[in-house]
């Protein structure tokens, strides 16, 4: 279990490995272009084997790429559908060059149609991307159940992942999203039934990655809304509960909380994370 975070590539992208060294992470995710908008400029071939062998020098990884926000695959609009694609198809060409485990996004919002309806649309538009993809991870991160947002229960995810049939598909599971989409992640035995229904509705072996947030809204809020590990409503013993669960040994977390100075991860969460980890008697 490697403790990551998501880091800025600002003015270079290989500068988030010195950012992930200097509050100790240990992975990072990224966003390769600004996620609220469409403007995508590639990865200069310097700066990804910048980027690669700092990584390889610092024992920095696995990397992620964070899709931007607007991709909306569910949408009835074909031209939004179009443009999420090609994002994608971006993002997953980007995380190739840079060596990196793949892409986690979010599936977006049927707007009210919903699931059944955009079920068929919503996977042709992934195998769309799949085709025109490397071979890196396409991960399905669920969502906190705001609206009319896709993927909040584990039962959605795994019908598009059994409908995909793609071994490149994977899940990233996000622990503020889980809580307040009315999973219990506070104790061993809601851990323990949570895991147990994404066994079921998804398999275990498809956990590529954990977004690891408290959360500000209580339990079943259904608002994605981050805070600092053991801040919010979760509390730390949610997250030594997580760590102690089978399930994550293996799998790589990356913070996502705001940070005690507003800017982000920082050490103190990560910190945080490591002594739980530590406690729990996992391997990093």
């Amino acid at each position: 279990m490697r403790i990551g975070a998501h880091v800025s590539t600002a003015n270079s992208a290989d500068l988030a490995i010195d950012r992930a060294v200097d509050i100790g992470a240990e992975a990072v995710q990224i966003f390769v272009s600004p996620p609220q908008g469409w403007a995508f400029k590639g990865i200069d071939e310097k700066i990804a084997a910048d980027f690669k062998a700092k990584a390889r020098e610092n024992d920095v990884g696995p990397t992620v790429l964070h899709g931007i926000f607007l991709v909306s695959l569910g949408s009835d609009d074909p031209a939004l559908v179009g443009r999420g694609k090609q994002s994608l198809i971006r993002y997953m060409d980007a995380a190739n060059d840079l060596g990196a485990m793949g892409v986690i996004f979010h599936l977006g919002s049927h707007k009210g149609r919903g699931f059944d309806t955009v079920f068929d649309q919503l996977v042709g538009s992934i195998h769309d991307v799949l085709a025109e993809s490397p071979d890196v991870f396409l991960m399905l991160e669920n969502s906190a159940g705001m609206g009319s947002h896709i993927g909040s229960k584990f039962a959605e995810l795994g019908r598009v992942h059994k409908a995909l049939d793609d071994p490149r598909v994977r899940i990233c599971l996000d622990t503020q999203h889980s809580f307040a989409a009315g999973y219990d992640l506070t104790t061993p035995e809601g851990i323990a039934a949570t895991m147990d229904e994404f066994d079921r509705e998804i398999g275990l072996q498809h956990l590529a990655a954990v977004h690891c947030n408290d959360s500000k809204p209580p339990f079943g809020g259904a608002v994605d809304r981050h805070e600092n590990i053991g801040e919010g409503a979760m509390g730390l013993a949610a997250f030594e509960a997580i760590v102690a669960h089978p399930a994550f040994s293996d799998v790589p977390f990356y913070l996502e909380v705001p940070g005690y100075e507003g800017k982000g991860p920082d050490v103190r969460n990560v910190d945080t994370m490591k002594e739980i980890r530590r406690k729990a008697g996992v391997a990093s």
